[in-house]
């Protein structure tokens, strides 16, 4: 079981040493639900030990899928036939990403009931481009029950438009694509890792796609998919949020099994704030320790900066000297994190939903978490912050960061969690 419980820092700690990247949960989510496309079995390595992957193995287990850990981070999943096409709500209803069985379902079962996905509720966060895009591919799309119910007679084939960039639609639209003796083109696609990663994963199996990493993607239907072994790709959110931790406490670490490229929006915006970066292969050196000054801060969707990265470089920002504005394009209303930082004592104005921040010095308190990542903000803040602090809702740090508290201590960070337990075996498991 995860440590849900508080987590208390004593801040105003410069931190020095090397943290090792995690694979992405984000890549790994989808890649995980692209396992139901095939009968064989495949080994996905670097998975995250987080709640969010073992709430969708719950999903992938009703629906037919055997799963064991025959690694520390190495899993092995199995759907030798699927035994189910109805998600389970009260799971879905957990995370978003649950949502991405729908298209896994429709290329391989031809039918897929799922409930509108869960999970944190910073913003609107509808399917409807996922739905449309499954209608385009010439699937029929009912709400039966309040779920989405959707059938496909025959194979995938058509062309989708999506009206905006979603990396979730683009995905879905990909898994229900693969199999099959249909093609399907999808323009305006994503371009994000995350979607370059599951092409990678899918292709790796047999699968035609083409395009992926530009806005139009080509996929050829095959009559079925073969087993494997695959990596997932470093998490650059759990880098850029490593990056913040170390500029917010003035300190130099270095970063690795990280992948530079998809760094490039962040690492250019602590070079603006005065930040000394260091790439070599797939090694990132920060040097926060000299005088930071504000930036201005937008995001977008990839390769510009992340949306999952801004409340971090809010916090950041609020120790730093001097007027920094954050406007978010992609969740305008992503600024739960704004109210706690103002008891830790951040001067931030919310002029609509964009953050106008005087940074200055902040003061140890006891804050509260609400998602992912103004969870991870608090804990900036409260590393950078005077005296101690104590950060609740850790149930979703534990979502988006494995053993964030172990790798901060390794680092010199003065944090500590009540009922700690001791790391997960080696092997454990689960089929």
């Amino acid at each position: 079981m995860l440590n849900d419980s508080p987590i208390t820092i004593v801040g105003g700690r410069q931190l020095h040493g090397e943290i090792a990247i995690n694979a992405s949960k984000n890549a790994a989510l989808p890649v995980i639900a692209a396992a139901l496309l095939t009968a064989e079995p495949v080994t996905l390595h670097g998975v995250p030990r987080l709640s969010d992957v073992y709430i969708l193995l719950d999903v992938m287990a009703a629906l037919g899928t055997h799963h064991t850990w025959v690694g520390a981070n190495s899993l092995r999943l199995h759907t030798p036939a699927v035994t189910c096409v109805i998600a389970p709500d009260e799971l879905v209803g957990k995370m978003r990403a649950t949502f991405l069985v729908m298209g896994a379902l429709l290329a391989r079962q031809g039918e897929a009931v799922v409930a509108p996905p869960g999970g944190c509720t910073f913003s609107q966060r509808p399917v409807d481009q996922h739905l449309k895009a499954f209608r385009a591919m010439g699937a029929e799309v009912r709400v039966d029950g309040g779920a989405y119910h959707a059938t496909l007679r025959g194979s995938a084939s058509g062309s989708v438009v999506f009206d905006l960039l979603t990396v979730g639609g683009t995905q879905n639209a990909m898994l229900a694509a693969v199999l099959g003796d249909g093609d399907v083109t999808i323009d305006n696609a994503s371009i994000d890792t995350d979607v370059m990663c599951l092409a990678d994963f899918l292709n790796s199996l047999g699968a035609v796609i083409e395009g992926a990493g530009t806005h139009t993607i080509r996929i050829e239907g095959v009559p079925a998919l073969r087993g494997g072994d695959f990596r997932i790709i470093p998490d650059r959110i759990e880098a850029g949020t490593f990056l913040a931790i170390a500029a917010a406490t003035r300190s130099r670490l270095t970063l690795t099994n990280v992948i530079p490229s998809h760094l490039r929006a962040v690492t250019g915006k602590l070079r603006d704030m005065g930040a000394v970066i260091l790439e070599t292969g797939d090694v990132i050196m920060i040097d926060a320790r000299d005088e930071l000054r504000a930036v201005n801060v937008t995001t977008s969707e990839y390769p510009a900066f992340p949306t999952d990265v801004q409340p971090q470089f809010s916090a950041l920002l609020a120790t730093v000297g001097g007027t920094s504005v954050v406007v978010d394009r992609i969740y305008p209303g992503r600024t739960t994190h704004v109210a706690q930082l103002h008891r830790m004592g951040a001067r931030a104005e919310l002029m609509g939903e964009t953050q106008i921040i005087h940074g200055g010095p902040l003061q140890g308190t006891t804050v509260q978490a609400t998602n992912i990542r103004d969870g991870a903000a608090l804990v900036i803040a409260a590393l950078a912050a005077e005296g101690e602090s104590t950060i609740e809702g850790t149930v979703y740090l534990n979502r988006g960061y494995e053993r964030l508290v172990d790798r901060l201590r390794a680092v010199g960070a003065d944090i500590r969690q009540c009922g700690e337990q001791a790391a997960l075996p080696f092997a454990v498991a689960m089929e």
